[in-house]
């Protein structure tokens, strides 16, 4: 049997909303629908050389998938990390964090702005992971 490379795929999400980090990294564990990647990330502060590192880290991945929450537009580390994702050219996805319409964002901050947020459902990141 041929061995499937798994992408790269770095998560970003408040550290509010670790829980939801993994949720989506267990949620491969469970998938029917073959949902493959390698979490490539930060789960812990890192020195002042964090932005340094972080971006050696996104640039080395095939994608990034940004779990989006009431909690994101406080949660600066999120928000560079996207940017971050943005202006490296990485493919992003972001996804709400919550299906309940009335824990989701309404204004969406910078450098997300205008951009597209998906429900978090096995099809949709099925469809992105495909795509990298």
């Amino acid at each position: 049997m041929e061995k499937i490379d798994m992408a790269r795929v770095f998560i970003s999400f408040a550290i509010e909303d670790r829980v939801l980090r993994d949720f989506l990294v267990g949620q491969k564990k469970n998938s029917r629908n073959f949902i493959e990647f390698t979490d490539y990330s930060v789960k812990e502060p890192w020195s002042s050389q964090w932005k340094t590192n972080c971006r050696a880290r996104i640039k080395g991945c095939a994608g990034m998938i940004g779990i989006i929450t009431k909690n994101t537009p406080k949660a600066d580390g999120q928000l560079w990390e996207l940017k971050c994702a943005i202006d490296e050219g990485v493919p992003l996805m972001l996804i709400h964090g919550h299906g309940d319409a009335s824990k989701r964002l309404t204004t969406l901050p910078a450098p997300i702005t205008g951009r597209r947020i998906y429900n978090w459902t096995e099809a949709n990141i099925v469809s992105f992971l495909d795509r990298l």
